[in-house]
């Protein structure tokens, strides 16, 4: 028996913000029997529901979702997708676990952009290509050898020094970078949003219905506020919020991370925004993400937290610094949106993934990036549970999670590794 605790955002998603209400479904209540039990309605628990009701469909299905769709840390990333893994700073000795991981996230892409397209799902979606860039000297050297990596990998790119870096984002505050063809933006509110309302009719959506009690019994059965849901299969897509049921505690961190997103800007203020669509990440990995949202908007995702969130106040004072340091004359354009949201990391990347029990499936450990790999993941998981494949393949190019050293070393360690790591970042914060 475990006691579930899902993190609560006291703050609004700016992404969610910007889009028309929604009203959500109703709340689980009473009795319910299903045949499959998908906890969590973010990119991977809605493509393990839906491939479940494709491989399975006459069987009942519901999907409990914590709270409501576009609140939750599936809605509050920064919108970036790719149908590559995007692995070009491989070693070249790793050329055929790079085109393997490629092969699955291509395999994850076509599925979701076959959603999108079936379900008529407006989100934005634009092919902006992938920019990454360095802001010191030590980054400068990782680009140089991404470039090698994507020629190697055979990427279609562009190498960016200063001038042209600044021609496409409006801001000189990089020294270079490179631009790989392959890849899009989205609006992440919007396209989870879509999924879930174009759901198949036998797959029943509940919304703000937190999993409190899991029990394994005969059957599974799962308490919400208002209803016990009993199932023959669960599937836990929680990421994060999996270690709440008392599983793989030992392979994840819980990691908050925060975005802002400024008020619309007037045509003048928008014209130094560079030429849109454009989206940066940065050489180093506890860096600053922008992007540039539609004509007139500008979004940086900053900073790092372990286990709980930050002091509000100190959020929007950094996330705020870290857009006037690239955008010093937009100093006057104020921030409108600034929220956080979770993710689970993993010490070597991979996640964890598959068969947890007897008829208990889950998948955690997106590691930042969610919506290609979560769909993936979560199609294929739906397909372990019908079909009874136990999926080496993808498990074997993946990996699996490490352990992580225990209580309070853990705290000790993470706080050390991620100081070490600022500095390092230096001007790439």
């Amino acid at each position: 028996m475990s006691k579930a605790g899902f993190p609560v955002y006291r703050d609004v998603c700016g992404w969610n913000a910007m889009l028309p209400h929604r009203q959500a479904k109703a709340r689980a209540s009473g009795s319910i029997r299903v045949r499959y039990a998908v906890v969590g309605a973010g990119y991977t628990g809605l493509a393990a529901a839906r491939r479940l009701h494709e491989l399975d469909p006459d069987a009942s299905i519901a999907v409990l979702e914590a709270t409501t769709v576009g609140e939750g840390a599936s809605a509050r990333n920064s919108g970036f997708m790719t149908p590559s893994d995007s692995k070009i700073g491989l070693s070249l000795g790793e050329m055929d676990r790079a085109e393997q991981l490629n092969a699955f996230s291509k395999e994850g892409y076509s599925y979701l952009t076959g959603l999108m397209q079936a379900g008529g799902i407006e989100c934005d979606l634009e092919r902006s290509g992938r920019v990454t860039a360095a802001a010191t000297d030590q980054g400068a050297d990782k680009i140089r050898t991404m470039i090698d990596g994507a020629k190697a990998h055979g990427f279609a790119h562009q190498a960016l020094d200063r001038e042209a870096l600044a021609g496409l984002i409006g801001s000189r505050y990089y020294q270079c970078g490179i631009r790989i063809d392959e890849g899009y933006l989205v609006q992440p509110a919007a396209l989870v949003r879509g999924l879930a309302d174009t759901l198949p009719a036998g797959v029943a959506l509940y919304e703000n219905s937190p999993v409190l009690d899991l029990q394994h019994g005969p059957q599974w059965l799962l308490r919400t506020p208002e209803a016990v849901v009993t199932a023959d299969v669960v599937v836990l897509a929680t990421n994060a919020a999996i270690k709440q049921f008392g599983f793989w505690r030992d392979g994840l961190v819980t990691i908050y991370t925060f975005a802002g997103i400024t008020e619309a800007m007037d045509a003048h203020d928008a014209a130094q925004l560079g030429i849109k669509p454009w989206g940066l990440l940065p050489a180093h990995r506890l860096g600053t993400t922008v992007r540039r949202i539609g004509a007139d908007r500008l979004m940086v995702r900053s900073l790092y937290a372990y286990e709980k969130p930050l002091d509000p106040g100190h959020v929007e004072q950094q996330l705020t610094s870290c857009f006037h340091r690239r955008y010093p004359a937009l100093a006057h354009v104020p921030m409108q949106y600034i929220w956080g949201g979770t993710t689970a990391l993993t010490m070597n990347g991979s996640p964890r993934w598959g068969r947890i029990k007897d008829r208990l499936f889950g998948s955690a450990g997106c590691n930042g990036s969610g919506i290609v790999k979560g769909t993936l993941l979560g199609k294929r998981l739906a397909e372990m549970i019908v079909t009874g494949d136990p999926q080496e393949a993808l498990q074997a190019v993946y990996g699996r999670a490490n352990r992580i050293a225990p209580e309070p070393f853990r705290t000790i360690g993470f706080h050390a590794v991620s100081a070490y790591q600022r500095r390092k970042a230096g001007l790439e914060m």
